[in-house]
């Protein structure tokens, strides 16, 4: 098949869990392959939104899949027994080993940024960034993700970036990868 042709394809493939979209998307680590606690969330997150926000969870860094499965299970019982929430808050999380983890996904609204859930899709990389930067496999996943996200419509044409901090009371998502994600298009 023509390169060409492959690129529009809007093909959805699934092998060991994984899931890899043709129109160059990166692969994403589906939840069934780090998780088996079912989600309560129910409220759905429209396509086109206007915000890519940038976190960190201020936990443990991961290098490998097995820490990086361990440390999603870490957060989403976090969130989901102590805060009471329906399930992890973000809707994707990146780890130091490269890979992307769907959290809540595409279409279920997140919890990760206060008045912003709705019009935002919530991106967080694993560990505290506040004096060290995530490797560049965690910032080339986070890149990859956006990119994707805006290719196929999850984010509208003109989103902006932005930190967490600049939306709350935080100092997510961390000094360092704060001063990164500033380089980064469409950061205002």
């Amino acid at each position: 098949m023509a390169k060409e042709h492959l690129k529009t394809m809007k093909v959805l493939l699934v092998f060991s869990g994984i899931l890899f979209a043709v129109q160059g998307c990166p692969p994403i680590i589906s939840r069934s392959q780090w998780s088996t606690r079912a989600s309560k969330c129910t409220q759905a997150l429209s396509t086109s939104l206007r915000y890519a926000v940038i976190h960190h969870t201020e936990g443990n860094r991961c290098f490998s899949m097995s820490a990086c499965k361990k440390q999603l299970r870490n957060i989403q019982y976090y969130h989901m027994v102590t805060r009471g929430w329906c399930d992890i808050g973000y809707n994707f999380l990146i780890g130091e080993d490269g890979n992307i983890y769907e959290g809540r996904g595409w279409t279920k609204m997140g919890a990760h940024t206060r008045g912003y859930n709705h019009i935002s899709l919530g991106i967080s990389i694993m560990g505290n960034f506040m004096s060290v930067a995530p490797n560049s496999q965690a910032l080339n996943a986070a890149r990859s993700l956006i990119q994707c996200a805006a290719s196929r419509g999850y984010l509208s044409s003109s989103y902006i970036l932005k930190g967490h901090r600049q939306l709350g009371s935080t100092e997510c998502p961390g000094n360092k990868l704060y001063n990164i994600i500033k380089t980064w298009p469409r950061w205002s």
